[in-house]
């Protein structure tokens, strides 16, 4: 027989409770429209028993976005087998399915939330970027990075970021093809990269070496050599651009 009494929590139980509250409703609504005391009645307890765990909303806040801000983080970590492309999708699957699953909480922060700005919460998105920047330079086995593979990576974390934000409004892409399409674009970056770096050629025929005809790199080559016979009828039918006379040298010899 029940008696109905409520187990009493201890107070890391009863914050890691408010915690988990707070992220929810600021997954499904802005974090500016989720007030005190619906945090309070969601959990069942009162508004001043919010204040007693956590002295105002912004700390509260702060406290469910290093939740999220862990969890993002994790998305990002793949086993290191098989071919990068196939386990970048991998990657790009689960950061949608923690955009989609906290979309307004995910836009709030990136775009301006009642704890943007603040040193602690700039800080715990950068720990988000910089590990997400760190398991793609593992992927590719490289411990110490060029200057033109950090700025491949970091763009490309900075390209996913933004893609999902313009996505959420109004998901008028399939999610499908974006995650594809990201995985492209990294291709690409880290293509035009080795146009300019023998380094950057050196990793791009290692991803290559490894990918099959059939994987998300396989199928991006394929889409471009596909291009190359409209682009060249384009290029035989444009007027032919002037050369340009070379100037001399007019320096002091």
């Amino acid at each position: 027989m029940t008696t109905g009494v409520r187990r009493r929590m201890g107070v890391e139980e009863r914050k890691q409770q408010l915690i988990g509250v707070a992220l929810e409703l600021f997954s499904h609504r802005s974090p500016d429209e989720v007030s005190i005391d619906e945090i309070a009645a969601a959990a069942g307890i009162s508004r001043p028993l919010v204040y007693h765990y956590f002295p105002g909303k912004q700390s509260l806040y702060e406290a469910a976005l290093r939740r999220a801000a862990d969890e993002l983080a994790a998305r990002f970590v793949e086993p290191p087998q098989g071919p990068l492309g196939a386990r970048l999708l991998r990657v790009m699957g689960r950061f949608f399915d923690f955009v989609d699953d906290h979309g307004p909480g995910f836009a709030a922060l990136m775009r301006g939330g009642p704890a943007v700005g603040s040193s602690t919460t700039n800080a715990m998105i950068d720990e988000v970027r910089q590990a997400a920047y760190v398991q793609i330079l593992a992927h590719l086995q490289v411990e110490q990075p060029s200057a033109r593979l950090e700025l491949v990576v970091r763009s490309w974390v900075s390209l996913a970021e933004s893609t999902a934000l313009i996505w959420l409004d109004g998901r008028r892409v399939p999610r499908a093809e974006l995650e594809l399409q990201l995985v492209h674009d990294f291709g690409a970056l880290a293509a035009v990269s080795a146009a300019y770096d023998a380094d950057m050629a050196e990793i791009l025929v290692g991803i290559l070496a490894d990918e099959p005809a059939d994987g998300p790199f396989g199928e991006l080559v394929a889409r471009l050599v596909a291009l190359v016979p409209a682009v060249s009828a384009v290029s035989a039918e444009a007027p032919a651009v002037p050369s340009v006379p070379s100037v001399p040298d007019q320096r002091l010899r």
